[in-house]
């Protein structure tokens, strides 16, 4: 029995620092975008464009712990997609397309789907925080001291994630949150919880990456075809 709770664990801890690295590397390369978007937006604002340039390096900080966590266990993330991000599905749910697809030129010129994204932001980062609040009472997390460590620095970290949006719409006069919104927030959180996550967790020909995802991001794009 020692045994199997010993390999249970492990494959916890693995899943669960695969999907946070996943999600933290989506999380900075998405907010490049968005900076693009804030800094056309609101050039007048140097605080709020500060605060997302803060809010972008703590991504990256957080996918370097993660990284290096793996680093220190000598093997790498498994392989995980959009279909465990819960910003890829917010973004899918509300503009219908992926991030990747979102033009940042539309959504910076329509004040209603520039509100719409600091909310879709907004939801999604205060949700991260109540998740890494339940994580830190988890007896698996708190048995790697490693992993609790970086747990601890993130939850630190996150009200810095979500604070410049909500109080950017509240400088507006705008709505922090609509129903909708909060209500998708909701299905898709539950729809990793009980889902997504716990199919990955039970899929023993789940692959490992090859390489880091930031490796992707550094090769050069394909020549294009005259």
């Amino acid at each position: 029995m020692a045994a199997l709770g010993a390999a249970l664990r492990e494959r916890y801890l693995d899943i669960l620092a695969s999907v946070y690295l996943y999600n933290e590397h989506r999380g900075y390369t998405a907010l490049d975008r968005v900076l693009q978007a804030v800094r056309l937006r609101c050039p007048d604002e140097p605080g709020f464009i500060a605060e997302i340039t803060r809010h972008r390096a703590d991504e990256h900080k957080h996918y370097q712990m993660f990284k290096r966590w793996f680093e220190r266990q000598g093997r790498m993330p498994l392989a995980m997609d959009r279909r465990v991000g819960h910003i890829d599905r917010f973004i899918l749910r509300t503009f219908g397309c992926t991030i990747d697809e979102l033009n940042t030129a539309d959504v910076t010129a329509d004040p209603g789907q520039f509100e719409q994204l600091c909310r879709v932001i907004m939801l999604t980062e205060r949700r991260g925080h109540r998740q890494v609040q339940i994580l830190l009472g988890n007896s698996w997390v708190l048995s790697d001291p490693v992993m609790t460590r970086i747990f601890r620095i993130v939850l630190h970290d996150e009200p810095g994630h979500f604070l410049p949006y909500q109080h950017w719409l509240e400088r507006q006069g705008r709505s922090t949150a609509r129903w909708r919104e909060r209500i998708t927030d909701f299905r898709i959180h539950r729809s990793l919880m009980f889902g997504r996550i716990p199919a990955l967790f039970l899929d023993p020909a789940l692959p490992r990456l090859e390489r880091w995802p930031h490796e992707a991001d550094e090769m050069p794009a394909p020549p294009q075809a005259a």
